[in-house]
């Protein structure tokens, strides 16, 4: 197991590197901090750039005592008008590298041309009818499934996972990076990959019709009881690569499947179905998670958003993935081999009470709570809440983004953990990430520990490495999030700037209140826009937080503003930068 830590206070990216707007000062080239987090730099002058570019500069010019004040351009980015450039810019300035070492890239290369990979027994799936299903703009493809009726009630599943572990061998460069870098990085329309483009969307990446090295969980499902397992190295050939809004309309009888993947997809349609339906029985939280999706022109220029929300395609995939995770942890935490776990703590009593609290203040449904709530009944009361929350807003049409925002809050971080602490969120007691090698490392950590544990010739992580490689992928996976995040409201503001252009700043938007804080409410408008309607804007009276932290009252009129309702606003300012959006009241 790689060892590498940063040293305290250390960035991915040095902390000299600052992204800046080009100006002139009189006869000097400055540098203005597009962030804001840093003092002007006089610049060197640099050919590739001038001024109004938006450029990434390393301190330590030529003037100044050790280049003191000075900087020089170490990348032009493009312009601060443009989107992708933006995107780009906010990457660099979270400490993204946006490039691999030239050694990573070439020991990359080699090991997807087959040097190093070990030779090691596989079964040969290629004749086993194997198909992919992913978003329609996926370029990696860590997984592909098989399936097969095998009477009344059961089937065969295959889950075949991308054998990454053949290619990145543990202490080599491309491992270090990978251990690095910890997860990829996803902004509208860019990717920070864990691994390079050679085994990220060539070797590793399951595409149709091509030989791939994979690792395989074989079930055996009576109900959603797995009755027979096995975990093995495999070659597998997928016969089509299926997109989730495909699988959809299939679904819906809108297109007619094809041989000879149509019955392995009904198959596997009806094991997903009877684990779905489990897992509303189990105790599972419910909730519905939006996704944003946003497209660019050939300029970079965001055109258009639209929210992905979970189709019954997106849940076949996710019930067989988690599946084969759980199925892998309980084997790891049988023969006590040292992994990472995918750990979600079940929450503290007090965070339940408070969610039921909340709750209640907004006229939502909540289930009877004893007086004291032990972790176990903490868990079982959030996702009796979840439930309620999803019932709710099926009936009000109202509430669906800040209800889950509360659910969601109630709950600890899941985080990456040797101990094996179950899954509170799933209702599960043994849980790994196993499904997503190419863009997680803790799932190459379990990969390595399964092959392992059934002779597939790789030697257990290091069980004195495990607790700070947990700690580490851990706040990667947060750091990643969060420039996620960041980076959905940078292209959702300059979409709304460019709407407000062409149609007129004048107009006026529906939108819902998501949450309030004493400054101000949260608000989403129009088609997915968010923004910040602060409190100092509504004249004429004195507004007050509720002890739950769910409305704004007013304190001379007796006004509130709650999470879930609905208000009309009018956008006051945007800050595409800062991905900041302030709104006007119109009617509350």
């Amino acid at each position: 197991m790689t060892r590498w830590q940063p040293r305290d206070g250390e960035r991915v990216a040095p902390r000299a590197s600052v992204v800046a707007v080009l100006d002139k000062r009189g006869r000097f080239l400055v540098g203005d901090p597009f962030f804001g987090r840093a003092a002007q730099l006089i610049v060197d002058a640099d050919r590739r750039a001038r001024v109004g570019d938006l450029v990434l500069l390393r301190a330590g010019g030529r003037g100044g005592q050790g280049g003191r004040g000075h900087a020089k351009v170490e990348r032009r980015i493009g312009r601060p008008d443009v989107a992708r450039d933006v995107l780009e810019a906010l990457m660099l300035d979270r400490g993204l590298r946006r490039r691999f070492d030239p050694a990573v890239e070439r020991a990359a290369r080699e090991a997807a041309e087959g040097d190093g990979v070990p030779d090691v027994a596989r079964r040969d799936l290629r004749d086993l009818t194997t198909f992919t299903i992913d978003p329609a703009t996926a370029k990696d493809f860590d997984d592909a499934i098989s399936a097969e009726r095998r009477g009344e009630g059961r089937w065969r599943i295959w889950v075949h996972i991308a054998d990454v572990s053949a290619y990145v061998r543990p202490g080599s460069l491309v491992d270090k990076e990978a251990y690095r870098r910890g997860t990829s990085v996803y902004v509208p329309g860019k990717v920070e990959p864990m691994l390079p483009e050679a085994l990220s969307n060539g070797a590793c990446s399951l595409r149709p019709g091509e030989d791939r090295n994979a690792v395989t969980v074989e079930l055996d499902l009576d109900g959603v009881s797995v009755v027979r397992s096995a975990f093995y190295r495999s070659l597998i050939r997928s016969d089509k690569r299926l997109d989730y809004d495909q699988v959809d309309r299939i679904f819906a009888l809108r297109e007619h499947p094809e041989t000879p993947w149509a019955e392995p997809l009904a198959a596997a349609r009806e094991a997903s179905a009877a684990l779905q339906a489990e897992r509303e029985r189990g105790g599972a939280l419910a909730v519905e998670s939006v996704e944003p999706d946003f497209a660019f022109d050939s300029q970079g220029h965001v055109t258009a958003q639209h929210r992905v929300v979970q189709t019954e395609a997106h849940r076949l995939i996710e019930h067989l993935m988690i599946l084969a995770n759980q199925q892998v942890a309980k084997l790891l935490s049988d023969r006590s081999v040292p992994t990472l776990y995918r750990v979600h703590e079940r929450p503290e009593g007090e965070a339940a009470e408070r969610l039921v609290a909340q709750l209640a203040s907004l006229d939502v449904a909540t289930p009877p709570t004893p007086e004291y709530l032990t972790p176990q009944q903490a868990a079982e009361t959030i996702a009796q809440c979840s439930h309620l929350v999803e019932q709710h807003v099926q009936r009000t049409g109202q509430g669906m983004i800040g209800l889950n925002g509360l659910v969601l809050r109630s709950l600890k971080l899941a985080r990456y953990d040797p101990a094996n602490l179950g899954h509170a969120g799933l209702g599960l007691t043994h849980y790994c990430h196993f499904t997503s090698p190419i863009r997680r490392y803790p799932d190459l950590v379990c990969h390595r520990a399964l092959l392992s544990a059934v002779g597939g010739g790789e030697e257990a992580p290091k069980a004195s490495a495990l607790p700070g490689a947990g700690d580490w992928c851990s706040a990667r996976e947060r750091d990643a999030m969060s420039v996620e995040r960041a980076a959905d409201d940078v292209a959702r503001a300059f979409l709304l700037e460019r709407e407000l252009f062409e149609r007129g700043w004048e107009q006026d938007f529906e939108g819902e209140v998501t949450g309030v804080i004493g400054a101000g409410a949260f608000v989403v408008f129009g088609d997915g826009h968010e923004g910040m309607l602060p409190v100092r804007k509504l004249r004429g009276e004195w507004w007050e937080l509720n002890e739950e932290g769910t409305i704004l009252e007013g304190t001379r009129s007796g006004a509130a503003i709650r999470i879930g309702d609905r208000v009309r606003v009018q956008v006051d300012r945007v800050d595409t930068a800062r991905g900041r959006v302030d709104l006007l009241p119109v009617e509350m």
